[in-house]
């Protein structure tokens, strides 16, 4: 059975992903700050492996260690927080809105934005 707007009985409905956003958006600068705070390891070890290139590849290996950490840690925040973002989306908040009459409303029993 398709959903329908319970206020109009449209089946023109579209899931707003609104705590996927917000969770992904938040993970991802929180999991840069962490990434970034924990990088001053990974550019230790990258100048240290780059040291057997000399002092530029020291500073490139430190460079691309410190890089490294950031992007692993704002990417792998950006997955967590969208997954919890969904969660909250298919269980708390108005996840849907009606094309025909704008209305916003959840589904219940948490049907999934993909099941759309």
């Amino acid at each position: 059975m398709k959903n329908q707007c319970p206020k109009c009985k449209s089946t023109l409905i579209e899931a707003r992903h609104v705590g996927r956003k917000v969770g992904g958006t938040t993970g991802a600068v929180a999991g840069a700050a962490v990434g970034a705070a924990s990088a001053a390891g990974g550019a230790e070890l990258g100048a240290s492996i780059g040291l057997m290139a000399g002092p530029a590849g020291a500073l490139v290996g430190g460079l691309a260690g410190a890089l490294l950490g950031g992007l692993l840690g704002g990417s792998s925040g950006c997955i967590a927080g969208a997954k919890l973002g969904d969660v909250i989306d298919d269980h708390v908040l108005d996840n849907y809105v009606c094309l025909n009459c704008q209305h916003q409303f959840h589904l219940a029993g948490g049907t999934s934005a993909s099941d759309q």
